[in-house]
């Protein structure tokens, strides 16, 4: 038996009533074909999202004296895009459920039109740092995207593909950051900082065709819709909350650095803005296309172990982010921020494969328990999971305005990033503890009924 083929109009949306990826034979006759196009129409909304939340990390390159704005100002700048952004991705996760996954993906790429309208009016000298704070709050609606677009496409691909999906949506939306960064050094190369508003030229138009690409080729799927109630069932499990904790650390540490790692470069060692729209770019770039190679990691030897390690490698970058700061080595300093952010990338892969493989995995232990057969555990996990993806995202994003607040408090005590990073190395050493102590020390265990064999967190 194979689905039916989307129905509805171009106005309602086209709806899937029958989707059931776990189903060998349906998923390679049509559920392949179908969620393989929704997901990169998704990358590419996402991706435009992504660019316009991390917009103000390269206008404030532009923004010169004449602007008026302190180190301090330029921070919390950026650190208001991220508290909205972060904000906002438990109801855009919630969203597509209501709404249904590609009709949100088009009501939320034309949202972005707003903000980016805004900038190109009033991006000039002159403008009150208010204005700006209220433009950069509405950029955050790009940071929701994320939340939503991670929901959908967890909900399109069966457990084997999960990681590396996952890992290819977000790792194409992260570019969205890099690609920005490419697009001002550009810009401030050839026509230098008095053009801000040519950022604005090139992306209105890329707005416009992700929300026509939503509009015709995305579809919505029946059953994520009707399945509302999931989020208060993963709002109270614990393993909800334990994996929000590690995402702080990866994708907060993702975006967060993506914001600051500018004017971390001008303010602590004196670059100019075409200088460090020079190197900027280095470290979203590498962290953006690394992230499917956490999910690909995690799907053949487990993203807990993945996890572990690697957060053991991000202590080792920020140690070289202290150790130059102490001998004033600006190679040093951006050899080990990319070096975060190489991390950073691999960890969110990584924690996302862990999300869906753990509510499988403690699905199947409770069949018993629960009454349930296999196709009602894998049918709760597919839920629960996917609401619990929405929570995640916008707790961890919040680690990105902690990493902002944290640098902007360090350079105003001491003109210097390394307090932060002092506190980002004993963050990133308890995220290691919790991952072992959860994950790898007492980890729960069942059978998995695909192979017979038993599975554990440890393996997930």
């Amino acid at each position: 038996m194979t689905a039916a083929q989307p129905t509805g109009s171009l106005l309602r949306g086209r709806w899937i009533d029958d989707w059931r990826p776990e189903d060998e034979s349906f998923w390679q006759s049509t559920g392949k074909k179908i969620a393989n196009k929704n997901l990169w129409f998704s990358v590419f909304s996402e991706h435009i999202g992504f660019s316009i939340w991390t917009l103000f990390s390269v206008l404030v390159l532009f923004m010169g004296p004449a602007y008026n704005i302190d180190a301090a100002g330029k921070f919390l700048l950026v650190s208001m895009a991220t508290l909205v952004g972060s904000l906002l991705r438990l109801p855009y996760s919630l969203a597509v459920a209501v709404f249904g996954g590609r009709n949100w993906t088009l009501i939320s790429a034309s949202l972005l039109l707003i903000p980016s309208i805004l900038a190109a009016i009033y991006m000039e000298p002159g403008t009150s740092f208010t204005t700006f704070m209220v433009i950069s709050a509405l950029v955050g609606l790009g940071g929701g995207n994320f939340a939503s677009s991670m929901t959908n496409i967890n909900a399109f691909f069966p457990e084997k593909s999960k990681g590396a999906a996952l890992g290819i949506n977000a790792g194409g939306g992260n570019l969205g950051v890099a690609v920005i960064q490419l697009v001002a050094l550009l810009i401030i190369g050839t026509a230098g900082t008095s053009a801000p508003r040519l950022v604005l030229a090139v992306y209105i138009p890329l707005i416009v065709l992700s929300i026509a690409g939503a509009a015709f080729f995305m579809d919505n799927i029946s059953s994520v819709r009707n399945d509302t109630g999931a989020l208060k069932e993963a709002a109270g499990d614990a393993q909800t909350w334990v994996m929000s904790f590690l995402y702080i650390g990866t994708f907060g540490s993702f975006i967060g650095y993506s914001f600051a790692f500018g004017l971390v470069l001008q303010n602590q060692f004196g670059r100019t803005p075409l200088q460090a729209a020079a190197v900027t770019f280095i470290g979203p770039l590498l962290g953006s296309l690394i992230r499917p190679v956490g999910g690909w990691l995690s799907d053949r030897i487990g993203g807990t172990k993945v996890t572990f390690w690697n957060f053991a490698a991000m202590a080792v970058a920020t140690l070289i982010c202290i150790w130059a700061s102490g001998i004033d080595s600006l190679g040093l300093f951006t050899a080990g921020f990319v070096l975060l952010f190489i991390t950073s990338g691999i960890g969110n892969g990584s924690t996302y494969k862990m999300i869906p493989s753990i509510f499988r995995t403690k699905a199947l232990a409770a069949t018993e328990e629960r009454g349930w057969d296999q196709a009602e555990a894998l049918l709760w996990a597919r839920r629960i999971s996917g609401a619990a993806i929405g929570i995640t995202a916008a707790i961890g994003a919040f680690g990105g305005l902690l990493i902002n607040l944290a640098f902007r408090s360090s350079f105003q005590a001491t003109q210097s990033g390394a307090p932060a990073f002092w506190a980002f190395l004993a963050f990133y050493a308890v995220c290691m503890v919790v991952t072992f102590v959860v994950y790898l020390r007492n980890a729960k265990s069942a059978t998995d009924p695909k192979t017979g064999t038993r599975v554990s967190y440890a393996e997930v």
